[in-house]
């Protein structure tokens, strides 16, 4: 049986990062290949089938140069795969390093661009940070720049999700008691960043309509604290709710494990990003709100309309606070609507998101390249 490597950030519980968790389905669900992946230590909550290099001593790896350093123990193991698949965000310093010693090797080579950061690269950094035998983008966007750019060797394949995971389900009691939710709270959520994607002041400035508009609605900001600028401006969020008086009806969840339960939670699901920098191209906080069949209201950014629609979505200036209260007014007030644009939305990822099928074009790509 051919193996495959997958070069990534540590695979192990949290399940808080979606690099990390697509790297693991894929792992998980491609067949006829045997993965390893890169662990802190042995990780118990990985299957068998599921091949374990222990390299990290963390399970982040934004935590300073000493982790990415860390990766340099694979320069004498990746020549006994057959496939070295790249799963981490490009930068010109790994990228070289990669260059450099993969040159002197017959390992065939993936690279997944999961976003292209045009916000820090040039044109011609592009040209020296993606050197894969194979480069698959997250989207069609990312493979037409590519393409343009002259790369020949593009091919576009969404992420996957697991739809047993995530998919319609009631609304959890323990998890409603655990954040003191009632069964008449109207629940909008926001899946996002506090510091990057330049939708919190926006939010949080909004709120205070949204609650005179809707009496019963509670926020929830179901965000983890990556750093300490999340961990600032977490705390600037609740000393404005404090002064508005609304500090009561917001949610903070932080790290939460199961966040099948959190979308299953709310009647409406928000991502009113203002930017897209250092997200993936497809951000898997939507795909997961849509395939748990809930209306979501996202921002019209170009890049989000490869895969929003007026059939499962509704999309808004992300600037405009007027739009983001409206648009949760009138899902509220409308729940034929609500039903609608959530039966349409899981039946989009259903047929474009899906793992099982992802794995299986993942799996040509590797048969094709190896052949």
């Amino acid at each position: 049986m051919k193996k495959i490597i997958l070069v990534t950030r540590p695979i192990a519980p949290p399940w808080d990062e979606a690099s990390k968790s697509f790297a693991f389905y894929l792992a998980k669900s491609v067949e006829n290949f045997e993965f390893s992946v890169l662990t802190p230590g042995k990780v118990d909550a990985l299957p068998l089938k599921i091949k374990q290099i222990p390299i990290y001593t963390s399970n982040h790896l934004n935590l300073g140069l000493a982790q990415q350093a860390r990766l340099l123990k694979l320069v004498p193991l990746i020549g006994k795969f057959d496939l070295a698949h790249f799963m981490l965000t490009p930068n010109k310093l790994n990228a070289l390093g990669f260059k450099l010693f993969l040159s002197r090797l017959n390992t065939k080579t993936v690279q997944t661009v999961a976003t292209l950061r045009e916000d820090l690269f040039s044109d011609k950094d592009f040209k020296k940070i993606i050197f894969a035998d194979l480069i698959i983008t997250y989207s069609d966007y990312a493979k037409k720049k590519l393409t343009k750019l002259g790369f020949k060797n593009v091919a576009r394949i969404y992420p996957g999700i697991d739809l047993e995971l995530f998919s319609p389900a009631p609304k959890n009691l323990a998890t409603m008691a655990f954040f003191n939710i009632q069964q008449n709270d109207f629940i909008v959520s926001y899946q996002g960043e506090y510091t990057r994607l330049g939708a919190t002041d926006t939010i949080v400035e909004s709120l205070p309509a949204l609650f005179a508009k809707i009496p019963n609605a509670k926020f929830i900001f179901a965000n983890r604290v990556k750093n300490e600028k999340d961990a600032i401006k977490k705390a600037e969020v609740i000393e404005t709710l404090k002064k508005h008086g609304i500090i009561d009806k917001v949610i903070f969840t932080d790290t939460f494990s199961d966040m099948p339960k959190i979308y299953n939670l709310s009647d409406v699901v928000i991502f009113p990003a203002q930017n897209m920098h250092g997200k993936f191209d497809v951000p898997l906080v939507v795909i997961e709100a849509m395939a748990c069949a809930k209306p979501v209201v996202i921002s019209n950014l170009p890049i989000l309309q490869e895969f929003s629609s007026s059939e499962n979505s509704i999309a808004i200036d992300p600037t405009s606070q007027t739009q983001l209260v409206q648009a949760i007014v009138d899902l509220f007030e409308n729940q034929a609507k609500c039903a609608k644009l959530g039966k349409a939305a899981r039946q989009y990822v259903s047929e474009n998101f899906d793992i099982k099928a992802v794995a299986k074009q993942y799996e040509k790509a590797y048969q094709d390249l190896l052949k």
